[in-house]
């Protein structure tokens, strides 16, 4: 496997753990997968800090009870790479349950050898 092919693969299982984490409600595993500064923008445009998401999934006001994987497509340039996946996803956001396609794009670095998510922005397609 190429160094091409390697990163490929770790960013992958990065975003896919991340979905899993979600749909498990695993804050702590989630927390691992991302930058200390990593921010959500929800699609809604609000900006969310990787903490505040956290807390907020912790509390129960974002429960996401699916989210499947449609497409995705990733672009790599040295040590950044931009993710773009669209998914379907079901969620309870504030006591509202609802499904909505979700197209996130997802900026990735590598940090110690390791690459994580640095900043998502959801939008719908």
């Amino acid at each position: 496997m190429t160094s091409d092919e390697q990163d490929r693969a770790e960013i992958l299982e990065n975003y896919r753990a991340q979905l899993e984490a979600m749909t498990d409600g695993d804050t702590e595993e989630l927390g691992a997968l991302l930058t200390e500064d990593f921010s959500l923008t929800h699609m809604t445009g609000y900006f969310q800090p990787k903490q505040e998401w956290l807390a907020q999934m912790r509390a129960g006001q974002f429960v996401y009870h699916d989210a499947r994987e449609k497409d995705v497509s990733l672009h790599i340039a040295g040590d950044t790479a931009r993710l773009v996946g669209r998914i379907i996803t079901d969620a309870t956001v504030y006591g509202s349950r609802a499904k909505w396609p979700l197209q996130l794009t997802m900026d990735f670095v590598r940090v110690g050898g390791e690459w994580l998510a640095s900043r998502s922005v959801a939008t719908t397609w």
